[in-house]
């Protein structure tokens, strides 16, 4: 028996063939051709890597056709086993009653016809996800960035459920008609969590629902963790103190930091902070990102969440804008990208599983079984 034929199944990875297709390859010859470290390779392919927060194109007009995305592609190109696909529907600014649930409705069959295409599901639970990663199949997580849809009905809250929703980000940028709590970029007005927001949350934990308190000022977070049976996630955000060298950037991102003191808050609740890449030019400034992170609060409550698109209608994107093209100057897919960098900030491979993915998937996993 050749030594090719030795090659265990795990060992392989996925790349893009001059023809566009996805083929097999053994990590060696990607190294050679793409410049992957076999080792990095490796890493890649047995550990979870799952964006908590990525953003997708969709229309919100029901006759609009969705916009046709190479999502399968760019996934395998960016190594991640999984992102938690999302969007919100509070731009452009919603003026009428019912526009926000009539827009959250067209995203979802958007999102399906996207997913389709692709030959892409939804991983409802643990155990989808799992299969999918066991299977080499990329899976998403469907989110929704704001509680906008549900107008102040709780009962919207199933419908989404049975339409696949398992991640509701609770604010977005704007107030929802029915408020949820106060926004951290705009003037507090609600002293926190308001009692809507309270209802959505214990209907999301009754259902099924992971809650994720970005975009929420530090009385809404603290309002919601204490309303909140089972850890919660934030999925994008990163430490005040990492303003990176842009200094304007850095003026506009300042209000959606975490600072060290809530972040403990939030792990000491159990929850899980995602790191996301703005405010970094490299793979390794995003890296000590992570690593200042997890100083904080501890190896078992970071986790990535880009706040970018992996896949996008644009033709130009700006620079950042991309999950694949994140940094300057990145030659390999984000999450190849992202190990090595973790790799030379010290941490090992147990602990990149972590951060990679394995401390959102346990989160998730409460969150999504034994249901009340």
């Amino acid at each position: 028996m050749s030594k090719s034929q030795h090659w265990s199944r795990r060992k392989f990875v996925y790349t893009l063939s001059g023809a566009g297709a996805l083929v097999l390859v053994n990590p060696e010859f990607l190294w050679a051709e793409n410049q992957i470290d076999p080792g990095i390779a490796k890493i890649v392919s047995e550990t979870f890597g799952i964006d908590t927060h990525n953003h997708i194109d969709v229309p919100f007009d029901k006759s609009a056709v969705a916009p046709k995305l190479d999502l399968a592609g760019d996934m395998k190109k960016s190594g991640l086993s999984a992102i938690c696909m999302t969007f919100a529907v509070d731009r452009p600014e919603l003026k009428n009653p019912g526009e926000a649930y009539d827009r959250f409705l067209n995203g979802l069959t958007a999102m399906d016809a996207i997913l389709e295409a692709n030959g892409i599901k939804r991983s409802l639970n643990l155990g989808d996800i799992q299969k999918a990663h066991k299977n080499n199949q990329s899976t998403v997580i469907q989110s929704v960035e704001g509680g906008h849809f549900l107008e102040g009905k709780i009962d919207r809250l199933e419908v989404a459920y049975n339409r696949g929703l398992r991640h509701l980000g609770l604010l977005h940028d704007n107030d929802a008609s029915v408020p949820l709590g106060d926004v951290f970029t705009n003037p507090p007005q609600f002293g926190g969590l308001t009692s809507f927001g309270a209802d959505a949350i214990r209907e999301a934990e009754r259902l099924g629902i992971l809650i994720d308190l970005s975009h929420a000022d530090n009385n809404t977070v603290n309002g919601a963790l204490k309303v909140a049976t089972r850890p919660v996630l934030v999925s994008h955000t990163g430490l005040d103190t990492r303003l990176g060298s842009d200094e304007k950037f850095a003026k506009m991102m300042r209000p959606r930091l975490i600072s060290a003191e809530q972040a403990k808050i939030v792990a000491d609740a159990g929850g899980v902070i995602g790191v996301w890449t703005h405010l970094a030019d490299s793979a390794t400034a995003y890296a000590e990102n992570i690593k200042a992170m997890v100083d904080v609060v501890g190896i078992d409550h970071v986790a990535i969440g880009t706040d970018t698109k992996l896949s996008t209608a644009d033709t130009n994107p700006r620079p950042g804008q991309s999950t694949n093209q994140a940094f300057k100057d990145q030659k390999t897919g984000f999450y190849y990208a992202v190990v090595e960098a973790l790799l030379g900030a010290g941490f090992n491979e147990a602990e990149i599983g972590k951060i990679g993915g394995g401390n959102f998937l346990r989160i998730f996993d409460t969150a999504t079984k034994n249901k009340h």
